[in-house]
């Protein structure tokens, strides 16, 4: 399967510890394919969200074996990465959430 940009990330990962990675280290986590190398999430951040990336950090989380009576599963791997941008940078995932909140306060 061909990696295209939109594909490599997943998803935000919005934690208490990713909020405090944020305030702190000025880092921001995703959820990204399990074949996304470095340098592939460091463009995908950069065009996707017109930031400037210092570093990246991965790690691969191995899914846990999980019951549902006797039945047994598995849950899937999946890969976590945490990008630090350049000072300065900033990204906001609920901005459209204040946007509307204060569109909602104005109305009342």
């Amino acid at each position: 399967m061909k990696k295209d940009i939109c594909s490599i990330l997943c998803r935000p990962l919005v934690t208490e510890k990713t909020t405090i990675l944020k305030e702190d280290n000025n880092q921001v986590a995703f959820k990204v394919r399990l074949d996304a190398n470095k340098i592939e999430i460091r463009q995908a951040v950069e065009e996707l969200l017109k930031v400037k990336v210092t570093g990246v950090t991965t790690q691969i989380y191995r899914g846990k074996e999980k019951r549902l009576g006797r039945n047994t599963g598995r849950r899937p791997n999946w890969k976590k990465a945490i990008v630090t941008l350049a000072q300065g940078e900033e990204v906001e995932f609920f901005e459209a959430l204040d946007n509307v909140e204060a569109a909602q306060g104005a109305e009342e």
